[in-house]
Parts: structure tokens; C-alpha cells; sequence
């Protein structure tokens, strides 16, 4: 089944080019069924390159979906064409009285900065509280993960000390996951950070359930008992050239950063990127959308309330 999007989104050629099965709202209008509703709320600078690899995967299963951009009101993206933000995104306030099956978090690029110094804090934690009674399931990843654990559980993020950075295994903890249902016993995942949440007081934590981490990366995948939460710390949603085009763009900066690990053959930046994680995240997202969203929410949205 396809992803509904707006009819003219950048991402529609992209996906259709890759024979990820694509509803315009024209279309979806002569169909009579009742798609799951996913808001996305795209903190990412990149925008347009986020909302097409996490619609790439939103698109690939067997549910309709349909996707609503959302954009935070109390700042302004500077990396993305106002015309576009525009033409595709909604304010939150737009879309405060609706109900949704779904929602993404994403991750952003603030996390050497407190929570509370960060531009759009107060209405993020606003949307955070709206969403325990507006949504059904919410998918944290990276910083939005981070944030979410803050807020719902007041864990504090820890600095690293040097950027995490590269493509790291990853094995399951938690005894037969849903979420993961399908996951090899190794696994391997994209990370592109410079803090972690409090691992120690994620693990005692008694309203978490921790799924799955790395001996490199620390802790990926935990989550509410009821999936109503759902925390992931990386970034499986990238494309192969997404750490590729950071490294440069760190390098150009002057930045000291280093390799990526585990990412280009031999370490070597001058060849091509091996992507190893593409089959996983496409599971990642489906077992998300079946199992904690289209099994479970109700089909009047009203009843979320």
C-alpha cells in the first residue's frame, strides 16, 4: 500500500524512481479507507533529505499512510526554502486539534546545548504533552529521543566527549521484541552524536523497556511498556552517502572529525560507503506502523482522548 504525501513534494520523485508506491491527495481521495495518520516533526536542518528517507520507509509496507509535515513555530528552519516550508509544512498550532495514529520526532543539531537553552524547548515539551493524548504512538530518534527521556522521565543527556560517529553492531537484549521481531542476532546502525541519555538511569528506569544496545553505542532501542513511547538513538533512517556528506561538511568547517567507523571499505574516505543497515530499518519502521500503530490504535481517533 502507499504513502499518501502532497502532490508535488520534492520526495515524490524520489520515491516514485525507487518504486516506493506513492498516493498524490488527489488520488487518495477516490479511495475509500481510512489510512493511518502520521504527523512528522521534522527538527532536522536538512529537511527535504529527512522527509524523504523517513517517507521512504513509512512508504514501504503494506498500510496507507498518510503523512502530515509539522513544523515547530517558535523558529525559523534557515537551511530549508521558506517557499517549501510553506508549500508543505504546518504549523503545530494547525493541526492541535486533530488526533493521530502515529508520530516521528526527529533528531536536530542542538544536542551540545542544555534543553532548556534550545530555541523552540518550551513548545517542543508543549507538543510532547499534547502527544500522550493526541497520538497514539510516537517515535523518538536521536536528540527528539534524548528530549523525550528528559521530559517524560527526567533523564539528562550525557556529553561523550567526542562525536559518536560511523555505522556500529547492535544485538537484542530484551526477550523476543515486537518492535525488533525479525532482527538478526547482529545488526548494524548509523550514529552521528556527541551525547548519550543516562544509560544508568534508563536501566532503572522501571517504566522503560530497554530492547536492544551496543557495546560502541550504548543503548538503542527502548520504549514505554505499552509502545505508546518509542526511543531509538540512531539514525537508521539515513541514506549511504547521509555520513558521507556530514564528514565532508565537518572537514570544511575545520572540524577535527574523524572517519566515520565501520562505514567506508578500508577506512578508506575516497571509497564508496557500504550500507549495511538498509534491510533493518526498513523492518524497524514496519514492525513500528503494524504492530504498535495499526493493530492497536482505534479506528475513531477521537477515542484517544
Amino acid at each position: 500500500m502507499p504513502i499518501k504525501i502532497p502532490d508535488m513534494l520534492p520526495a515524490r520523485k524520489t520515491l516514485e524512481d525507487e518504486n516506493i508506491f506513492v498516493m498524490t491527495e488527489k488520488r487518495a481521495r477516490t479511495q475509500d479507507m481510512r489510512p493511518l495518520r502520521i504527523a512528522l516533526l521534522n527538527l532536522m536542518p536538512t529537511k527535504i533529505a529527512t522527509e524523504t528517507q523517513l517517507s521512504r520507509l513509512l512508504g514501504n509496507t503494506p498500510l496507507q499512510v498518510e503523512l502530515t509535515l509539522v513544523q515547530v513555530e517558535s523558529h525559523v528552519s534557515k537551511n530549508t526554502p521558506q517557499e517549501h516550508m510553506l508549500s508543505f509544512y504546518k504549523p503545530f498550532s494547525a493541526i492541535e486539534n486533530e488526533n493521530f495514529d502515529g508520530m516521528v520526532i526527529t533528531g536536530a543539531p542542538v544536542e551540545n546545548m542544555e534543553f532548556e537553552e534550545v530555541e523552540y524547548w518550551d513548545e517542543l515539551c508543549h507538543i510532547m504533552e499534547w502527544s500522550k493524548s493526541h497520538v497514539h504512538s510516537v517515535f523518538h530518534i536521536c536528540w527528539g529521543a534524548q528530549a523525550a527521556l528528559y521530559y517524560h522521565f527526567g533523564i539528562r543527556k550525557i556529553n561523550l566527549g567526542k562525536k559518536l560517529f560511523g555505522v556500529f553492531p547492535h544485538r537484542v537484549v530484551y526477550r523476543n521484541p515486537v518492535l525488533l521481531r525479525g532482527f538478526d542476532d547482529i545488526f548494524w546502525v548509523p550514529h552521528s552524536r556527541y551525547t548519550e541519555s543516562d544509560r544508568n538511569a534508563m536501566l532503572s528506569e522501571p517504566r522503560l523497556k530497554i530492547l536492544s544496545l551496543s557495546e560502541e553505542a550504548g543503548i538503542y532501542a527502548s520504549m514505554t511498556k505499552n509502545g505508546r513511547q518509542i526511543f531509538i538513538t540512531g539514525h537508521s533512517e539515513y541514506d549511504r552517502d547521509t555520513l558521507l556528506n556530514e564528514y565532508r561538511r565537518d572537514r570544511d568547517a575545520g572540524l577535527d572529525t574523524a572517519v566515520p567507523e565501520n562505514y567506508f571499505p578500508d577506512d578508506d574516505p575516497s571509497k564508496e560507503p557500504m550500507m549495511r543497515w538498509r534491510s533493518h530499518a526498513n523492518l524497524l519502521y514496519s514492525n513500528w506502523l503494524n504492530y504498535f500503530v495499526y493493530q492497536t490504535t482505534p479506528y475513531d481517533l477521537s477515542e484517544l482522548r
